[in-house]
């Protein structure tokens, strides 16, 4: 049957519309950026919130920390979520070529035995964010755990020679993925979860001494703070001349280290407990992945001047 050169024109120009319709504009946010905004007020999934929190925070500390990539040097939740997204988009391709039912079988069934660590992982992470990141958090799990019912049930009909309702399960289940893969670059671009919120110290910072106060305005053994060039610092005076400095903010989502407490050479931040080591802001314990800024501190006439190392600066 022949099609019009004026017909596709009519048709890709109801589907610019429609794009048009859905997406922000510089008038207005959209639908869909409008739903996402009430997905992170609303309240009603709230009562979750708590007990399964409980039930993550109740696994040992050093699983969670593995979990959340401290030995990676930043979430390991993004990095492997790869394999199961990767393996059903092969076999989403696998399908629609001949003779390769056996292979995109394997293939759903690799990305369902790689779904489970992935899960976990974004469950440790998800147990740190703030209130409107969890509730978001919640929305994309669910749509992940709809996803992975659905390649249960592809998996099983393709088990059972039912070629056509597997594969039908199939483009659901990567529809339903892919859906959960927006919400969570949602989560990680619009909402910061899982970026470092001290990336930004070096590049606010010139090289060289900066004034942080005088030597006197910092007791020996108690935490204080400063500021320079209005980036807040976290000062703790060992001896009379030892001062250890590192930026304020805690990388993993902003808390105040000046508020937490120090103990054995560490400062451990009071929102989510990640431990920094004061001497280099060495990331001894998660939820943070990365070390926090730490800097050189000298005295001079009775005056403190910090600076971050050399090897830092580059931006």
């Amino acid at each position: 049957m022949a099609v019009s050169r004026g017909s596709l024109f009519s048709g890709s120009q109801v589907f610019s519309g429609l794009l048009r319709d859905l997406v922000a504009s510089p008038e207005r946010p959209g639908p869909v950026l409008s739903a996402m905004d009430r997905v992170e007020g609303s309240r009603r999934a709230d009562p979750l919130i708590p007990p399964l929190r409980g039930a993550v925070r109740a696994m040992p500390a050093g699983f969670r920390d593995a979990l959340h990539g401290t030995w990676l040097g930043h979430p390991a939740h993004p990095a492997m979520v790869q394999i199961p997204i990767g393996t059903w988009m092969s076999a989403a391709v696998l399908d629609l070529l001949p003779g390769r039912r056996r292979a995109a079988g394997l293939l759903v069934a690799a990305g369902l035995t790689a779904a489970a660590p992935a899960a976990l992982a974004g469950l440790a992470d998800w147990a740190e964010l703030r209130k409107p990141q969890l509730r978001v958090g919640l929305v994309h799990a669910a749509t992940n755990v709809a996803a992975v019912a659905m390649y249960t049930a592809s998996l099983s009909a393709r088990l059972r020679g039912r070629r056509m309702a597997g594969r039908a399960w199939g483009y659901a289940g990567l529809a339903t993925v892919s859906l959960g893969g927006a919400l969570g670059g949602h989560l990680a671009y619009r909402q910061a979860a899982g970026a470092n919120h001290a990336d930004q110290v070096a590049a606010a910072l010139e090289p060289g001494w900066h004034p942080l106060g005088a030597l006197d305005d910092f007791p020996i053994g108690a935490p204080a703070t400063a500021t320079v060039l209005d980036v807040p610092v976290l000062v703790f005076r060992e001896t009379a001349d030892t001062l250890r400095v590192l930026a304020d903010r805690c990388n993993h989502m902003g808390g105040p280290l000046s508020e937490g407490e120090v103990a054995e050479g560490c400062v451990r931040c009071p929102w989510h407990g990640s431990t920094f080591r004061l001497t280099d802001g060495w990331n001894v314990t998660g939820p943070a992945t990365a070390p926090q800024p730490a800097f050189e501190a000298r005295v001079v006439d009775g005056r403190v001047e910090v600076r971050l190392p050399a090897e830092d600066k580059e931006i």
